[in-house]
């Protein structure tokens, strides 16, 4: 099969090549799993992370990709949920261990035996790959398969910071970050909670506009001000500062998730800013967000198909993915970004 691999950490810049092409072998599905064949693979932020060391791979060679679709080409033996030809969706979650505290909660995320497709065990950049098919996830037939990439990684961790702010209908939404998952997460909230303002913050430009258009009440850079406190806010980026903004901006009671796989240190010293009474003071609070459970994708994507929302995507084929993951580094973004491998 083809399929793009990760053999090195390196930097993602302009005229590199951080992925490789290869012919693997189409691999065998074992006990309980399924061979899909894959037709999209979404790229998302998390790549870059792997590519360039900040959350890299156990081994290498590994084939990246964590927002796959496709259908089932072949069962293992045992699988009872799923027959050749279904339609599936594979996200970041590629196993837990099942039994521990946080398995049996429903939060596979928390784990200490999580794996992550693309990461720990081959992805999707890729025409083929396994999944055990209780890590699979049904497609709904009302979403193509590039429209439902995103939704396993970007909007699924996006639906899932929403659920931990606790937001309501009529109260106030920040997000630091304009990127595939905060887009979804705008859209979705204007469904959700059509009474709710949704104030975006965003170093770039065309990500204001962006957001302005798909309905934000208000735009503006890292450091501006909205004229209201938020009561709650979600921070997608890598950065600090972003986080000590939000802070500031919060309402006291009000809490702020943290979407992000990890944070830079290049501008730590931000956190040396913080100052109690300025962006703690009255009861605030900061959550972080790890990886995503089953629940989280499947009740996202029966949501999406219920209400028909669809995100903003950009295609490129298989063999453009280093072309796809050096624009998404550059910051050139609208939306999300996907493979196409094949034709479902």
């Amino acid at each position: 099969m083809r399929a793009l691999v990760l053999n090195r950490i390196s930097p993602v810049q302009e005229g590199s090549s951080p992925l490789d092409p290869a012919d693997l072998p189409i691999p065998s599905p074992r006990e309980g799993e399924i061979l899909i064949r894959i037709s999209v693979c979404g790229v998302c932020h998390t790549e870059l992370d792997e590519i360039e060391g900040r959350t890299a791979p156990p081994r290498l060679p590994v084939v990246p990709g964590h927002q796959v679709v496709g259908r089932v080409e072949k069962c293992g033996e045992g699988v009872r949920l799923f027959v050749p030809g279904n339609r599936v969706g594979v996200a970041w979650i590629h196993s837990a261990c099942g039994v521990c505290d946080a398995c049996v909660g429903g939060n596979e995320n928390l784990c200490p035996d999580f794996r992550a497709t693309g990461r720990d065990v081959n992805g999707g950049y890729a025409e083929y790959m396994t999944i055990h098919e209780s890590f699979a996830h049904p497609i709904p037939r009302q979403l193509s398969d590039a429209d439902s990439a995103p939704f396993l990684c970007a909007g699924a961790i996006g639906y899932r910071s929403l659920r931990l702010t606790g937001l309501t209908d009529g109260r106030t939404l920040g997000l630091m970050g304009f990127g595939a998952s905060a887009h979804l997460v705008l859209k979705l909230v204007r469904h959700l909670y059509p009474h709710s303002r949704v104030h975006v913050f965003s170093r770039s430009r065309k990500e204001q506009e962006f957001a302005l258009e798909l309905g934000a009440a208000w735009a503006g850079g890292i450091n501006d001000r909205p004229a209201v406190l938020l009561d709650c806010v979600i921070d997608t980026t890598p950065a600090w500062k972003p986080l000590v903004e939000g802070l500031y901006c919060l309402a006291p009671g009000g809490r702020l998730v943290v979407n992000a796989i990890r944070k830079e240190t290049a501008d730590r010293e931000e956190l040396l800013r913080i100052d109690y009474p300025t962006h703690l003071w009255h009861e605030k609070e900061v959550k972080s967000v790890a990886n995503v459970a089953r629940r989280d994708v499947r009740e996202f994507l029966d949501i999406v198909a219920r209400i028909g929302l669809k995100p903003e995507v950009q295609e490129y084929p298989l063999g453009d993915a280093n072309a796809a993951l050096i624009a998404m580094k550059r910051g050139d973004l609208r939306g999300a970004r996907v493979l196409r491998v094949r034709e479902s």
